[in-house]
């Protein structure tokens, strides 16, 4: 997936934060099944109707209820729950370099089907809850994480298998073939 960055929005020493998470669900690609890989493309705007991009950009995104200072808005051309493009929005709140990375690994986290688990034990996995500049502790995913996506994926396999599978179509069968299998009879018993 190509990645652009809003030059605009982030400063130069920012850049690391961003990326560093990334490179931390590529690390886990092959593990996860997803085959899923994040190439930076630059600090430009993607082309429109761009395939296969992630922008990350900051807007005005921070719910006080919820604590919210980040959103994945993602788009499927073809409504098949695949995703076509994403941004990760980053409210402009949102300043401190630790907190940033693990914000950007937590979105992540949401492309690749997982959801918050703020029940879960601290440092468990990259959706734990964190606070307005205070990070998660967690720059990407968890052995849990990458469990868990591998699981999603199979599922979404299995489903997509399913669905691809010709309708109506009557089995007629294998073709019959000589066989010199012995057969076993228990002894009766006395």
């Amino acid at each position: 997936m190509q990645v652009y960055v809003a030059e605009r929005d982030f400063q130069p020493e920012e850049l690391p934060s961003l990326l560093a998470p990334l490179e931390n669900w590529n690390a886990v690609s092959e593990t996860t099944g997803s085959r899923v890989n994040f190439k930076y493309i630059g600090p430009k705007p993607p082309p429109q109707n761009c395939e296969n991009c992630l922008t990350i950009t900051r807007g005005a995104v921070f719910d006080k209820k919820k604590r919210h200072l980040t959103e994945l808005r993602a788009y499927s051309a073809r409504n098949d729950r695949l995703m076509t493009s994403a941004t990760i929005v980053v409210d402009f709140t949102l300043t401190n370099s630790t907190a940033l990375t693990d914000a950007i690994a937590h979105e992540l986290g949401h492309s690749f089907g997982l959801r918050d688990c703020y029940s879960c034990k601290k440092k468990s996995t990259v959706m734990n809850q964190f606070g307005v500049n205070t990070a998660n502790e967690v720059p990407g995913p968890t052995t849990c994480d990458a469990a868990q996506v591998k699981s999603t994926y199979i599922q979404l396999a299995l489903q997509a298998s399913r669905t691809s599978q010709p309708k109506n179509i009557e089995d007629e069968g294998e073709e019959p073939v000589e066989d010199d299998t012995p057969i076993v009879v228990p002894k009766p018993k006395p």
